[in-house]
């Protein structure tokens, strides 16, 4: 198994990583990739880049080194009512957008029940293309529900490598979420979540955990070129 795009990563502009565009991109055409995806932070995070910073993504060429290039964004999910803090009209000028809860951009205090409701919600969102690092333990939801009306809504469910590097607490959650989504053929995105160059693409630990669960190929939308098109031309991607 292997990605051919890493669709979560982080440069300079989010101020808590520390490689710059190039860089990144650079690191991408060495690791093979086909397609990189930049996804600063939202405004909610601290550090983050403003508006400006995100609608004007655009003057980044389409391609460096070989790598074809997604202008996008780890939206910060606000609240339990699935609100991101992305408004439609910067998404849809966006390539790619990751959403993702994180303690210190979410209003009130988690529970099961309220995750649940936020990524049932979520899934109405039609910019969406992936959830981020779901299986972080303090926003655990109903798996079984949930996934299948993501898949369904075509938003993909993200494994993200440095859970396996980083967040080992929360590797239990993401076997149980890789389980379902196999059970219910929900597509899934391995990224690395890269705050630093030599991050990108390495996504070894995660795809270990895949191959050891007898995960299908085919529902890893980064393990070809081939499915990485497929959703691109399903979500009226520019390839």
């Amino acid at each position: 198994m292997k990605i051919i795009a890493d669709l979560h990563t982080h440069t300079i502009a989010s101020t808590h990583a520390y490689s710059t565009v190039t860089e990144m991109a650079q690191a991408a055409a060495d690791a093979g990739l086909y397609a990189l995806a930049l996804t600063d932070h939202g405004r909610r995070m601290p550090g983050a880049p403003g508006a400006y910073y995100f609608e004007s993504l655009g003057l980044i060429p389409k391609e460096l080194f070989g790598v074809r290039m997604l202008k996008g964004m780890e939206a910060n999910i606000t609240d339990y009512e699935g609100n991101i803090d992305c408004e439609d009209s910067l998404a849809s000028k966006l390539d790619w957008i990751v959403a993702s809860m994180h303690t210190i951009t979410i209003e009130g205090q988690p529970s099961f029940e309220k995750c649940t409701n936020a990524y049932l919600k979520l899934a109405d969102n039609k910019h969406i293309n992936a959830v981020g690092h779901s299986g972080t333990e303090v926003f655990k939801y109903d798996y079984e529900k949930v996934i299948p009306q993501l898949a369904k809504n075509g938003i993909l469910i993200e494994i993200n490598n440095s859970t396996f590097n980083f967040k080992k607490s929360s590797m239990s959650n993401c076997i149980d979420i890789i389980k379902i989504c196999k059970k219910n053929n929900a597509r899934i995105v391995v990224d690395t979540d890269a705050h630093f160059s030599t991050y990108v693409g390495r996504a070894e630990p995660a795809l270990k955990v895949l191959k050891d669960l007898d995960f299908p190929q085919k529902l890893i939308v980064n393990g070809s070129v081939e499915t990485m098109q497929a959703y691109m031309k399903e979500k009226h991607i520019e390839l």
